[in-house]
């Protein structure tokens, strides 16, 4: 019974520092793409479509949901429509587009931050989602760069 109790601790002991290793490893892979803003977008021939943008925040999650909240609040071409605080996630709309914000933690102190909307009617308008990941790296400090630019 004793070997068999032994036996139970070493191999918890194992998986409890492979599982260390890997989140170690992912958290290091996240600081590594930290700040580029990843952003896809896509047209069908009746005018529909999606924008969607992505970034890696090195900054804990409730904060970067709280900056968005506060961000988009002040602001008056914009109106919230949903907030929920326990998905850190908001959606809002300019009138045309709709769009919703989502921060998600990859670890205490790493965030994925993604917008997504609709596309605007009109062809070559400025991207709310870029617009809005980038207002959200300003307000916490992060240095974000738009890739492909």
């Amino acid at each position: 019974m004793a070997k068999r109790k032994m036996t139970m601790v070493v191999v918890c002991l194992a998986l409890s520092a492979g599982a260390i290793t890997v989140q170690a490893q992912w958290v290091m892979v996240a600081r590594a793409v930290a700040g580029r803003v990843e952003q896809m977008s896509d047209r069908s021939k009746d005018g529909s479509g999606f924008d969607v943008a992505t970034v890696v925040l090195e900054a804990n999650a409730d904060k970067v949901y709280q900056t968005a909240i506060k961000n988009l609040s002040a602001r008056t071409d914009v109106t919230v429509t949903k907030q929920d605080a326990k998905k850190r996630l908001v959606q809002f709309t300019n009138g045309q587009q709709v769009a919703s914000l989502q921060a998600t933690p990859l670890g205490d102190k790493i965030t994925q931050l993604v917008i997504a909307s609709n596309l605007p009617p009109a062809p070559g308008t400025n991207s709310m989602v870029v617009e809005g990941v980038l207002k959200v790296c300003k307000e916490m400090n992060v240095e974000c760069t738009l890739e492909g630019q």
